[in-house]
């Protein structure tokens, strides 16, 4: 994932964290006004992949650009870009519909997330994620990451991981970070182990749990639709509606000073977790946000059940849903009838995958990764 602004990113912080002399010391320089404009017609210039990584770059010559395009880069709830590695753990936009889609590799158990780059059922797209398929003797773990070479729980490019029961009902996404500053780590023996390696214990690495997945138990056996709902446990309820807000990650925080070299702008020099988080606590007096599937239609002529993809899916599968906003949040309202999250197929192994606030392309990931789990008592 934003292999080649990695290496400038990477090389100019080696200079410029040394304190030796860098042949980008001359840009430093630049007036802050005359840096600012030009990085904001970067910024405007360069709004779609692949020519968005000039951003990407700029945030690596030096400390100063790093600082000034963080500044100017909006998150892509204002802005609907996926610009830097955090942006995949903050919110989408609110007005629309993020479009990517999943690609499945039977052989090796993954699955890849990709940000569509055209309004095309299928292109290259621009990597975001991937996830790896290991099966355990009572449950099975979806390993996230922000690398597809490299997607173990050691690693630094950890994100989290969805685990599901043995019937396949019943899932908890994790967190590798806390996504908001009253978070608390579920206690594990994977987190137990992590921890032994940190350096600082100021740090909070574990397992944080985000949402939970249920999927309604088939009692009769009839094959039909799937009945899911999701509580996203970090979410408030509150974020759905108009000036409602979701928790935001800011910045990525890792247990090893020397842990994703490539991207150390999204590490503060104190790394204090305060500055990690923006948006509500977890103490709020409202609820979690609960999300539930769409339910859909019986087509007399087609003999099938029907839901409005809008296009963008095309392949009839009981993998496919729509997730909105639950009544049981409180009255339902035009915000309880907007999509925030729809997982469709459209070719043997391909998936489109839509989402908008206030989940993340991260949460969206996991929730749809829930789908493709072999579910013993549903169907």
């Amino acid at each position: 994932m934003w292999r080649r602004s990695h290496r400038v990113v990477g090389d100019a912080a080696d200079h410029d964290m040394a304190g030796g002399s860098s042949p980008t010391c001359c840009w430093a320089n630049l007036p802050q006004e005359l840096l600012r404009e030009i990085l904001a017609k970067i910024e405007a210039a360069d709004s779609a992949w692949p020519s968005r990584r000039s951003v990407v770059a700029c945030a690596g010559v030096c400390r100063s650009w790093r600082q000034i395009t963080k500044e100017i880069v909006k998150v892509p709830e204002l802005s609907g870009y996926l610009t830097f590695p955090i942006s995949v753990k903050q919110p989408g936009p609110r007005d629309y519909l993020l479009q990517c889609f999943i690609k499945r590799n039977r052989s090796t158990q993954t699955y890849h997330l990709y940000l569509s780059l055209t309004n095309a059922l299928a292109d290259d797209g621009k990597f975001l994620l991937a996830a790896r398929k290991c099966r355990r003797a009572t449950c099975t773990d979806y390993i996230i990451s922000l690398h597809s070479d490299d997607m173990s729980k050691g690693s630094s490019t950890y994100l989290g991981k969805l685990r599901s029961n043995f019937l396949g009902t019943k899932f908890i996404v994790y967190d590798g970070q806390p996504p908001h500053a009253g978070a608390k780590m579920t206690r594990s023996r994977s987190t137990r182990l992590a921890n032994l390696k940190q350096v600082s214990p100021r740090i909070p690495f574990g397992n944080y749990s985000v949402a939970h997945i249920s999927y309604e138990l088939n009692v009769l056996g009839s094959r039909g639709p799937r009945r899911m709902q999701c509580v996203m446990d970090s979410i408030p309820a509150s974020a759905i509606e108009s000036g409602g807000v979701a928790p935001t990650q800011t910045e990525f925080l890792f247990s090893n000073a020397d842990s994703f070299p490539s991207i150390p702008f999204f590490r503060s020099k104190s790394n204090r977790s305060e500055k990690f988080l923006s948006g509500p606590l977890a103490c709020q007096k409202d609820g979690a946000l609960v999300l539930r599937n769409k339910a859909p239609r019986w087509h007399e002529q087609l003999q099938c059940w029907c839901l409005n993809f809008h296009g963008r899916v095309t392949v009839a599968s009981v993998k496919n849903f729509q997730l909105v906003a639950s009544p049981e949040n409180g009255p339902a309202g035009l915000e309880h009838e907007k999509i925030i999250l729809q997982f469709g197929k459209v070719g043997k192994d391909l998936f489109t995958m839509d989402y908008r606030y206030p989940i993340s392309a991260f949460q969206a990931f996991a929730i749809c990764l829930s789908s493709f789990d072999t579910k013993i008592a549903c169907e």
